[in-house]
């Protein structure tokens, strides 16, 4: 099939890439032609593992082609995805103006019959609103061109998006039509050979189903760091209760690591958007607006945690930062710990020496400027411990699991560590190391 993919972000990049690599002719489109170029020569926006071989090869064959003209692409294909951003607006809501620039486009150029998918992440109702937008303009621009729409969420994870994307535990297909469900079905048909995997619902529960996975996930690190803070002020570990819960099979071991927050591009975004959807419609989530307050408190722990044992004037106390980025296996700092932590302890007058293998760049992008002279980037973990005072772990990137520690006792001027995710053993302490973790 011919595939045409709107907007080359995360999901559109690795959607069109993966569609690509199953030799479908995919025309992935964006506004922003310093991408499109960069992409034309194989510079990825994003860091992803595999991404950059497949977007390599699939140009090669022609499979897989950048472009900036719409119209070349929908002159070309009946299959649209709209996977344009949809990022937070001020009152929580998501901001949709991206999704019906991309819906009158289509409108403006489209020459055939086609089936409209959106794969962005939508407030439920707005699949229905794009084909009302869409048929406005066909109707105003007099032509008899129909068009179907369908809601296909993606649920992707930063870090193993491809193997997600090529090997799917679900595939959700919202749709009013049974022809609908059949197309989308063959276009999935190389990616899944077990027809158990689709999931077939309305168009709105398809949306739905997107808010509420993101939703529930979250949920269950905000709980796991609640308990984490209860486990802190009564002498309990939750290390030791993790274990003890996670082996009931009803609750399992996936989304139970007390930790120093989520961040990312979906959890605070998604949780807050489903936090307007339910006010603007009445109902008062009570459950939805505690999982983001906790989860804002507890992205200060370890800024509490540094002030408890050094005191609130931070001056001349150098602290070594390893990771930035939300999680392991991505360059995305959107709404990371890091950002939090770093411009709380440089407000206190703290210095800082940070290390990400990949995320320094979009770190540097992303945090006010006025704190970059607070902060030497360096190139090797260790060297972000030279004459530092403390450690701080904030993200669980697998090369700081194992580190030398007879190599930081040698570079560090204290032998104190603040533990954000929990990856190192008590054994340290015997080593002469202070260890400060989460419900530990």
């Amino acid at each position: 099939m011919n595939i045409t993919v709107i907007g080359t972000g995360y999901v559109g990049l690795v959607t069109g890439a993966c569609f690509s690599k199953m030799g479908h002719k995919v025309y992935c489109v964006d506004v922003d032609e310093k991408k499109i170029n960069g992409l034309k020569n194989g510079v990825l926006p994003i860091f992803e593992p595999h991404l950059g071989t497949i977007v390599k090869n699939s140009q090669e064959k022609g499979d897989l082609i950048f472009t900036t003209e719409i119209g070349e692409a929908l002159d070309n294909t009946k299959i649209i995805f709209i996977a344009v951003g949809t990022p937070m607006a001020e009152d929580g809501s998501a901001n949709l103006d991206y999704i019906f620039s991309a819906a009158s486009d289509i409108a403006n150029n489209i020459t055939q019959d086609s089936l409209v998918i959106i794969k962005s992440t939508v407030p439920i109702g707005t699949c229905f609103k794009v084909k009302e937008h869409i048929e406005s303009i066909l109707e105003k621009n007099n032509s008899n061109i129909k068009i179907e729409i369908a809601s296909n969420p993606e649920f992707l994870k930063e870090g193993r998006a491809v193997e997600d994307c090529m090997h799917p535990d679900r595939v959700v297909i919202g749709a009013q039509k049974a022809e609908v469900f059949d197309t989308m079905k063959d276009l999935y048909s190389s990616f899944i050979f077990n027809h158990d995997r689709f999931i077939l619902m309305d168009i709105k529960s398809s949306e739905m189903t997107k808010y509420v996975a993101n939703a529930m996930l979250a949920t269950k690190i905000s709980f796991m760091n609640e308990i984490a803070n209860i486990c802190e002020v009564t002498g309990a570990n939750i290390q030791q209760v993790r274990l003890g819960i996670g082996s009931d099979k009803r609750i399992g071991y996936d989304f139970i690591y007390a930790g120093c927050g989520y961040g990312g591009s979906c959890f605070p975004k998604d949780v807050q958007a489903l936090i307007n959807t339910a006010e603007s419609n009445g109902y008062e989530p009570k459950i939805l607006s505690k999982v983001e307050e906790v989860n804002i408190n507890q992205k200060q722990v370890l800024v509490n945690k540094v002030i408890k044992r050094f005191g609130e004037d931070l001056s001349n106390l150098f602290f070594s930062v390893w990771g930035l980025s939300f999680k392991p296996g991505t360059d995305d700092v959107r709404e990371a710990t890091s950002l939090v932590v770093i411009k709380e302890l440089i407000n206190h007058n703290a210095k800082i020496k940070a290390y990400d293998p990949q995320a320094m760049d979009e770190f540097k992008k992303s945090i006010p400027s006025e704190y970059l002279d607070s902060i030497e980037f360096v190139n090797n973990r260790y060297d972000a411990l030279d004459e530092c005072d403390a450690l701080i772990l904030i993200t669980e990137w697998k090369e700081f699991r194992n580190p030398d520690f007879e190599l930081l006792s040698e570079k560090m001027n204290q032998k104190i560590i603040f533990d954000g995710r929990n990856i190192y053993d008590k054994k340290i302490k015997n080593q002469g190391f202070e260890l400060y973790q989460i419900g530990c």
